[in-house]
């Protein structure tokens, strides 16, 4: 068993243990992103509605858009699809390495705390500020929908109607998300923009030549 095998075996009783002493608002994921687009290989207790071989979300992607690199992001708050509140913390995970291979994630429900919390504010005169939605599925495609809608409502435009120039710079957005550090991402992009596969190769690889250094 390798370090990464070993990490992953050792967290699972551990994320049972936190989801149990949280209660029922508790959830924990534990993520293994070498299994690509279902990274999801524990869940104790259930917030998100995922289960084991489930997606990443944006979230996730943003770990891997950022390698070895990325650190905890602790008590940040998002939206589930369905409108819930959830406060949340994502810690990569590290094999003897150093290489980020997974995540733990622990989310808790804080939906009534927050409509306490706005009622208050509401009484008060202010409006507070909707947190960002997340895509919490156990689907990878409806991450990649959601991720490529976005990009189509910050250009006006369906992804199918854009030339091949807007479609590079959506390639582009789309990779600095870190959706194809995803395996199996060019099909679903592909599908999503209604072009082929190799034309997102392509249109990829012309994304990234002004990253590339100069000599």
């Amino acid at each position: 068993m390798d370090s990464a095998d070993a990490m992953i075996a050792a967290l699972r009783p551990v994320a049972d243990g936190i989801a149990a002493t949280f209660g029922p608002t508790c959830e924990v994921v534990l993520h293994d992103y070498r299994r690509g687009e279902r990274s999801v290989v524990a869940v104790a207790g259930s917030v998100t509605g995922r289960a084991v071989g489930g997606a990443l979300s944006e979230i996730g992607l943003a770990v891997l858009a950022q390698g070895d690199a990325a650190g905890n992001d602790l008590n940040y708050v998002s939206r589930t699809p369905d409108g819930r509140v959830v406060k949340s913390s994502t810690m990569p995970l590290r094999d003897a390495d150093g290489r980020v291979f997974g995540a733990l994630c622990v989310n808790v429900d804080v939906t009534a705390l927050r409509q306490a919390g706005d009622l208050l504010s509401a009484l008060a005169g202010a409006v507070p500020p909707q947190p960002p939605a997340t895509t919490f599925t156990n689907d990878f495609e409806d991450v990649v929908d959601a991720l490529v809608r976005a990009e189509e409502r910050a250009r006006g435009r369906p992804a199918a109607g854009l030339g091949r120039g807007e479609r590079i710079a959506l390639l582009r957005a789309l990779d600095e998300r870190g959706v194809f550090r995803v395996r199996n991402a060019v099909p679903r992009v592909a599908d999503r923009l209604g072009v082929s596969r190799s034309a997102v190769y392509a249109d990829l690889a012309e994304s990234r030549k002004d990253k590339e250094p100069t000599a």
